[in-house]
Protein backbone atom coordinates (compact mmCIF):
# COMPACT_ATOMS: atom_id res chain seq x y z
CA UNK A 1 0.00 0.00 0.00
CA UNK A 2 2.68 2.33 0.70
CA UNK A 3 4.48 1.91 -2.35
CA UNK A 4 2.89 3.88 -4.53
CA UNK A 5 1.72 6.75 -1.92
CA UNK A 6 4.79 9.10 -3.28
CA UNK A 7 4.10 8.28 -6.90
CA UNK A 8 0.35 9.38 -5.94
CA UNK A 9 1.30 12.35 -4.05
CA UNK A 10 3.50 13.66 -6.76
CA UNK A 11 0.63 12.94 -9.52
CA UNK A 12 -1.81 15.09 -7.27
CA UNK A 13 0.48 17.98 -6.81
CA UNK A 14 1.48 18.09 -10.59
CA UNK A 15 -2.19 17.78 -11.68
CA UNK A 16 -3.03 20.63 -8.85
CA UNK A 17 -0.55 22.79 -10.48
CA UNK A 18 -1.89 22.41 -13.98
CA UNK A 19 -5.08 22.99 -13.14
CA UNK A 20 -4.24 26.07 -11.23
CA UNK A 21 -2.02 27.30 -14.69
CA UNK A 22 1.42 27.18 -12.23
CA UNK A 23 4.76 26.24 -14.41
CA UNK A 24 5.18 22.89 -12.46
CA UNK A 25 8.15 22.34 -13.69
CA UNK A 26 9.36 26.46 -12.82
CA UNK A 27 7.66 26.17 -9.45
CA UNK A 28 9.95 22.87 -8.56
CA UNK A 29 13.24 24.31 -9.58
CA UNK A 30 12.92 27.34 -7.33
CA UNK A 31 12.12 25.46 -4.78
CA UNK A 32 14.89 22.94 -5.00
CA UNK A 33 16.81 25.71 -5.71
CA UNK A 34 16.13 27.75 -2.19
CA UNK A 35 16.49 24.22 -0.84
CA UNK A 36 19.73 23.84 -2.13
CA UNK A 37 20.32 27.36 -0.62
CA UNK A 38 18.99 26.67 2.85
CA UNK A 39 21.10 23.24 3.16
CA UNK A 40 24.29 25.60 2.66
CA UNK A 41 23.56 27.86 5.03
CA UNK A 42 22.57 25.02 8.03
CA UNK A 43 25.49 22.89 6.96
CA UNK A 44 28.30 24.39 9.23
CA UNK A 45 25.34 24.66 12.15
CA UNK A 46 24.44 20.80 11.81
CA UNK A 47 27.89 19.58 11.23
CA UNK A 48 28.98 21.46 14.40
CA UNK A 49 26.09 19.88 16.45
CA UNK A 50 27.04 16.51 15.37
CA UNK A 51 31.01 17.12 15.94
CA UNK A 52 30.00 18.27 19.39
CA UNK A 53 27.38 15.13 20.35
CA UNK A 54 30.56 12.77 18.61
CA UNK A 55 33.36 14.61 20.75
CA UNK A 56 31.60 14.19 24.10
CA UNK A 57 30.62 10.35 23.65
CA UNK A 58 34.20 9.35 22.42
CA UNK A 59 36.33 11.20 24.51
CA UNK A 60 34.84 10.25 27.46
CA UNK A 61 33.40 13.35 28.82
CA UNK A 62 29.31 12.14 28.00
CA UNK A 63 30.05 8.80 30.29
CA UNK A 64 31.92 10.99 33.32
CA UNK A 65 29.02 13.07 33.57
CA UNK A 66 26.61 10.50 33.51
CA UNK A 67 28.25 9.02 36.07
CA UNK A 68 28.43 12.16 38.37
CA UNK A 69 24.63 13.02 37.65
CA UNK A 70 23.88 9.50 38.25
CA UNK A 71 23.41 10.20 42.28
CA UNK A 72 21.62 13.38 41.64
CA UNK A 73 19.00 11.43 39.09
CA UNK A 74 18.71 8.47 41.60
CA UNK A 75 17.56 11.47 44.03
CA UNK A 76 14.85 12.55 41.98
CA UNK A 77 13.43 8.89 41.52
CA UNK A 78 15.23 8.07 38.21
CA UNK A 79 17.44 5.35 37.49
CA UNK A 80 21.04 6.34 36.73
CA UNK A 81 21.51 4.54 33.92
CA UNK A 82 19.63 6.94 32.20
CA UNK A 83 21.92 9.95 32.36
CA UNK A 84 23.45 8.89 29.02
CA UNK A 85 20.15 9.09 27.32
CA UNK A 86 18.98 12.27 29.77
CA UNK A 87 22.44 14.29 28.74
CA UNK A 88 22.73 12.86 24.54
CA UNK A 89 18.81 13.41 23.40
CA UNK A 90 19.22 17.40 23.34
CA UNK A 91 21.73 17.06 21.22
CA UNK A 92 21.25 14.33 18.85
CA UNK A 93 18.31 11.72 18.42
CA UNK A 94 20.64 8.82 16.80
CA UNK A 95 23.03 9.29 19.69
CA UNK A 96 20.52 8.90 22.29
CA UNK A 97 19.24 5.69 20.24
CA UNK A 98 22.23 4.40 20.26
CA UNK A 99 22.12 5.15 24.69
CA UNK A 100 18.89 3.32 24.90
CA UNK A 101 20.48 0.24 22.90
CA UNK A 102 23.01 0.23 25.73
CA UNK A 103 20.57 0.57 28.18
CA UNK A 104 18.74 -2.12 26.56
CA UNK A 105 21.90 -4.06 26.29
CA UNK A 106 23.14 -3.95 29.73
CA UNK A 107 20.19 -3.83 31.76
CA UNK A 108 17.88 -5.92 29.33
CA UNK A 109 14.98 -4.56 27.49
CA UNK A 110 12.10 -5.16 30.03
CA UNK A 111 14.08 -2.95 33.14
CA UNK A 112 12.86 -0.28 34.36
CA UNK A 113 15.59 2.40 33.05
CA UNK A 114 15.26 1.04 29.75
CA UNK A 115 11.53 1.61 29.37
CA UNK A 116 12.09 5.26 30.43
CA UNK A 117 14.94 5.76 28.07
CA UNK A 118 12.41 5.02 25.57
CA UNK A 119 10.31 6.86 26.95
CA UNK A 120 12.46 9.52 27.16
CA UNK A 121 13.44 9.60 23.61
CA UNK A 122 10.23 8.90 22.19
CA UNK A 123 8.36 11.48 23.76
CA UNK A 124 11.19 14.64 23.84
CA UNK A 125 12.73 16.64 20.86
CA UNK A 126 16.24 17.09 20.27
CA UNK A 127 15.99 20.97 21.85
CA UNK A 128 19.84 21.88 20.86
CA UNK A 129 20.13 20.79 17.61
CA UNK A 130 16.53 21.52 16.39
CA UNK A 131 16.84 25.12 18.05
CA UNK A 132 20.25 25.65 16.07
CA UNK A 133 18.85 24.72 12.93
CA UNK A 134 15.67 26.80 13.03
CA UNK A 135 17.33 29.53 14.68
CA UNK A 136 19.86 28.84 11.67
CA UNK A 137 17.49 29.03 8.77
CA UNK A 138 15.23 31.58 9.97
CA UNK A 139 18.51 34.15 10.44
CA UNK A 140 17.80 34.49 14.56
CA UNK A 141 20.95 35.46 15.99
CA UNK A 142 19.21 36.20 19.54
CA UNK A 143 17.26 33.67 21.20
CA UNK A 144 18.12 34.32 24.93
CA UNK A 145 14.70 33.03 26.02
CA UNK A 146 13.77 30.19 23.69
CA UNK A 147 16.99 27.85 24.17
CA UNK A 148 16.48 27.61 28.30
CA UNK A 149 12.63 27.80 27.91
CA UNK A 150 12.75 24.46 26.00
CA UNK A 151 15.51 22.72 28.25
CA UNK A 152 13.39 23.67 31.21
CA UNK A 153 10.55 21.77 29.25
CA UNK A 154 12.64 18.97 28.20
CA UNK A 155 13.49 18.62 32.04
CA UNK A 156 9.91 18.54 33.36
CA UNK A 157 9.17 15.87 30.16
CA UNK A 158 12.01 13.59 31.87
CA UNK A 159 11.01 13.97 35.38
CA UNK A 160 7.14 13.29 34.29
CA UNK A 161 8.66 10.50 32.44
CA UNK A 162 10.34 9.07 35.49
CA UNK A 163 6.63 9.64 37.56
CA UNK A 164 4.50 7.37 35.02
CA UNK A 165 7.22 4.79 34.15
CA UNK A 166 7.33 2.24 36.77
Amino acid sequence: MASFLLPAMLTVCVLGGLHARVDVYQAFMRGAKEGLTTLAELLPVLASILMATALLRETGVLAALADAMAPAMRALGLPGECAGVVLLRPFSGSAALGAVKDAMDTLGADSRAARLCCVICGASETVLFTGSLYFGAAGIKKGRYAIPAALAAYLCGVLAAGALVQ
